[in-house]
């Protein structure tokens, strides 16, 4: 039995492994989960300080923040044995002259000590940067460190952009579980339905075609709606990290709404694992497994498996999805200064029926459809396999210089068996009739092979010039992108009633091939990018990337109807980038940035000829403050996106021989806007995530553009432990509102109105090991169109629960 041919015998079979094989390692491979005042067995070679304490700190499951430049250089004696958190620090930092202490809020503060013995703090004040950016065990909403915007490994204060960090922690209180769940709490951002469990993320006035993996970069495309990107399970992260804005310097190309940077889970040093099972509403059943810790007793080889199975039913009739998940890394402490990972993850995900309502009739009027109506067959699925490999080579030099090498290849194949009743996009009217109920189905066969290889080689470099510390990073990177998409119709014209269906409609028997496309894409690209500290307050970084790319696409149809083709190539496209950075405080600064961004597209105008790449350039402002020791982060923000060539629909054209929508390129279109948010933890125990966003699209004569995507949004969610005798139970809630949207049609304009969605959970710790926790979401019941695209809207979700219970090893 292949594991390709079965892949849910092989999920359930390696799960079953994973447990045994966690429950039979040696006891003496692993030191048991420890509080700070319980020893705990270390094993870190002599080397870098900085290297040392990061290790330490991720180790021990404690957050440390200090000034980078207090430990630029210095040489640590390493630790080998058992310790207490307090005494591995006083190890680790023996002879250097620092101290850690742990402040009120349980974050430890690197302080300097004088030759008495006394504390002070150093010459370089705290600036709130955290060690290591992972974000798992740390029980907080922020992160100390980002490097999604220029490699720059930086705190988000010193970030000149606007970055934000779904913590590992938020997504197991909200149980956000699939990566729309997180972009819907994510500041700034907007989901939008595109079809048949795929979504278009927008950001500052433009979708968010690029997504990392582990900051290598993978592209997504619209055209076929192949992209698997949207659908990715969280149980395989350790944190989301959304830059928004241009990221021309890190992705070359790109759309200036932002980029959506996932980065997985590692092995640990220690032994840790869990399992977790849940139910909630409409036959909702998820179970959990997660095994990490080293695979030797010196712990120089680390392994990590995960697993999940998920089943669901819908509110709405015959659609539900299954998804199976498994993932497996590793790791070689090669020497002691360098690292090897690498690991492969799988998912299969399988979608029944189609979502969505008809938003207007065939004479122009509104209709009004329940929420538990939907648009597809009883036998319709969407089945998309996804396998996702990587490699990551980490060698770190004297002076705390490192070299990354890394690699990704993503192999997708998608299985469509269409079966639905036939939408049209904005400008045309379907084919609903209002008095009768007859509609047109669409039944077909289509398939996609994807394919998509990515490249990183970076090399960072801190050094000092004139009694000051800088930060240089520069490398290569490589991405492709391959996909072919062919779809087949029964070609006949299906008439149904869709008052009375009931999403009974015959299947197809004979498919005929209707067309291929396909589409090719690479770029390679070298980076530049440096932060000088000019002063003591200010920080200038200043960035270029060179790009080569190559596009061809290619749409050909079978029925004598005329393809189309375009071929692109170019070279030595410039990109720059520059931030300026002052501070106020050491625990506040004001910044401007300017960063820029292009974008080959596949959109395609009235006479088929696709649409020249669009450009972007994203103009910010803004103050960000880092409070508490980094614990708490909060930012206000204005900006404005420039771009030229960007795709909007040519109302009332279709793409000739197809009855696709077309596009025009719209010159001038502006995104004007401002945000302010906060994440963190004010005080121990409270965790509070906040934010609003206003974002208005308008093209060169000034009209409003995207009228779908709503021009502001409110999030807000936080929990508290309630504490004393109550500090097993902790609660949370939350509510995210939505500005008015809308779209028009000839004659007709369907409006969804403002709306607010308000969400809870209870979580409580029967034991160390044993917790479980409830999520009601959409408490009021709110009746909305969470997305309207085209003649198709998508009701948001009606009020809905889930239970899950969590046992830790």
């Amino acid at each position: 039995m292949s594991f390709t041919q079965r892949p849910h015998a092989a999920l359930a079979l390696a799960i079953h492994l994973a447990i045994g094989t966690s429950l039979a390692w040696p006891a003496n491979t692993f030191a048991a989960s420890a509080s700070i005042d319980e020893n705990r067995t270390y094993d870190i070679a002599a080397g870098s300080l900085t290297e040392n304490l990061s290790r330490f700190a991720g180790a021990s499951g404690v957050a440390l923040s200090f000034e980078a430049t207090l430990t630029q250089g210095r040489k640590s004696p390493g630790l080998n044995g058992r310790y207490s958190v307090d005494a591995g620090f006083a190890m680790l930092l023996a002879g250097s002259g620092l101290q850690a202490v742990r402040q009120s809020n349980g974050v430890y503060l690197l302080k300097v000590t004088d030759n008495a013995g006394a504390m002070e703090l150093g010459a370089t004040s705290v600036s709130g940067y955290a060690l290591g950016e992972l974000t798992e065990n740390t029980g907080s909403y922020t992160t100390g460190a980002s490097a999604t915007a220029t490699q720059l490994s930086l705190s988000l204060r010193e970030t000149p952009q606007s970055v934000s960090v779904m913590t590992r922690q938020r997504m197991d209180d909200q149980q956000l579980n699939r990566l729309t769940d997180v972009l819907e709490q994510t500041p700034g951002i907007n989901v939008a339905y595109s079809g048949m469990d795929r979504f278009d993320i927008y950001s500052r006035g433009s979708t968010i075609t690029n997504y990392q993996i582990d900051g290598i970069t993978t592209q997504s495309d619209s055209q076929t709606r192949t992209i698997p990107q949207t659908s990715m399970d969280m149980v395989l992260y350790d944190r989301i990290e959304v830059l928004r804005g241009a990221s021309g310097l890190m992705t070359g190309s790109g759309d200036p709404g932002g980029l959506i940077n996932m980065v997985r889970k590692r092995p640990t040093r220690d032994f840790q694992a869990h399992v977790q099972a849940g139910a909630g509403s409409w036959d909702l059943y998820r179970s959990e497994v997660d095994v990490s810790g080293p695979l030797n007793a010196e712990g120089s080889i680390r392994g990590r498996l995960v697993g999940a199975k998920q089943t669901q039913n819908s509110f709405m009739d015959a659609y539900g999805s299954d998804r199976d998940i498994l993932y497996g890394v590793m790791e070689f402490d090669l020497d002691d200064d360098t690292t090897l990972r690498t690991g492969v993850d799988y998912s299969k995900i399988d979608i029944d029926g189609a979502a969505g309502v008809p938003l207007v009739y065939s004479n122009g009027q509104p209709a009004h459809f329940s929420r538990s109506t939907s648009v597809g067959a009883r036998w319709a699925k969407d089945e998309i396999q996804t396998y996702n490999y990587l490699v990551a080579l980490q060698h770190r030099f004297a002076n705390d210089w490192s070299l990354d090498v890394a690699g990704n290849y993503m192999d997708i194949d998608r299985t469509d068996l269409i079966g639905n009743y036939l939408f049209k996009d904005v400008g045309v009217l379907p084919s609903l009739n209002q008095t009768t109920g007859n509609a047109r189905a669409d039944r077909g066969l289509a398939n996609a092979d994807q394919t998509q290889k990515g490249f990183n080689l970076t090399l960072h470099a801190p050094y000092e010039l004139f009694g000051r510390a800088h930060e240089l990073v520069t490398g290569f990177n490589y991405t492709s992108y391959d996909n072919t998409h062919n779809v087949l119709s029964d070609g006949i014209s299906n008439l149904f009633n869709f008052y009375t269906w009931e999403n009974y409609l015959p299947e197809g028997t004979t498919y005929t091939p209707s067309f291929v496309m396909k589409t090719h894409y690479q770029q390679r690209g070298v980076f530049i990018a440096n932060r000088f500290k000019v002063t003591d307050d200010l920080n200038l970084i200043l960035g270029v990337r060179n790009s080569d790319y190559s596009y061809d696409y290619s749409l050909r149809y079978y029925t004598g109807t005329a393809g189309s083709t375009s071929r692109r190539r170019e070279n030595g496209v410039v990109t720059p980038y520059a931030g300026l950075v002052y501070d106020l405080t050491p625990e506040q600064s004001v910044y401007l940035s300017y960063t820029d961004i292009f974008q080959p597209q596949s959109n395609q105008d009235r006479n088929g000829v696709v649409l020249d790449p669009v450009t972007g350039q994203n103009y910010e402002a803004g103050w960000k403050g880092a409070f508490f020791n980094g614990a708490l982060n909060t930012s206000a923000a204005v900006f404005e996106v420039k771009r030229d060539n960007l795709a909007e629909l040519d109302i009332g054209y279709t793409i000739p021989g197809t009855s696709n929508s077309a596009y025009r390129a719209v010159k001038g279109a502006i995104t004007k806007g401002y945000e302010v948010e906060l994440n963190g933890q004010p005080v121990q125990g409270w965790n509070l995530s906040s934010s609003y966003t206003h974002a208005e699209t308008r093209d060169a004569q000034g009209d409003r553009n995207l009228t779908t995507i709503p021009v502001d949004m409110v999030k807000f969610w936080s929990t508290y432990n309630v504490g004393g005798n109550w500090n097993a139970l902790t609660l949370g809630g939350g509510v995210n509102w939505n500005s008015p949207t809308y779209v028009a049609f000839s004659g007709t304009t369907i409006k969804q109105d403002d709306y607010a969605v308000f969400n809870a959970m209870a979580r409580y710790q029967f034991t160390a090991k044993l917790s479980a926790t409830l999520n009601l979401n959409n408490l009021f019941d709110k009746t909305y169109f969470s997305s309207i695209n085209g003649a198709q809207g998508l009701y948001g979700n009606p009020r809905n629960f889930m239970i899950s219970t969590r046992y830790d090893f």
